[in-house]
């Protein structure tokens, strides 16, 4: 579990930790990556889950990955209007 990884670092230790999290992702391990750097989110995930107010609001794949997604989805945005949709 990497928690905020590269908060407050400079920019060549940050490549040096993108390059170890790419290094175990190849060799099969999992990583948990808890970041709010969205940048940093998309480049490392293949999967992003979203929270919003302690419960998941939205799961999406790295084919479908959007900041503005990713956003709607963490401001629990996404899901009030896919209930509505649904009501």
């Amino acid at each position: 579990m990497l928690y905020e990884p590269t908060k407050g670092i400079d920019i060549q230790s940050k490549s040096e930790i993108y390059h170890l999290v790419d290094e175990l992702t190849r060799q099969g391990v999992s990583v948990l990556l808890i970041s709010s750097d969205m940048l940093e989110l998309i480049g490392l995930s293949d999967r992003i889950l979203t929270l919003y107010e302690g419960r998941v609001t939205g799961e999406i794949d790295r084919a479908e990955f959007s900041e503005e997604k990713i956003m709607r989805h963490a401001a629990g945005i996404a899901a009030t209007e896919g209930a509505a949709v649904h009501a």
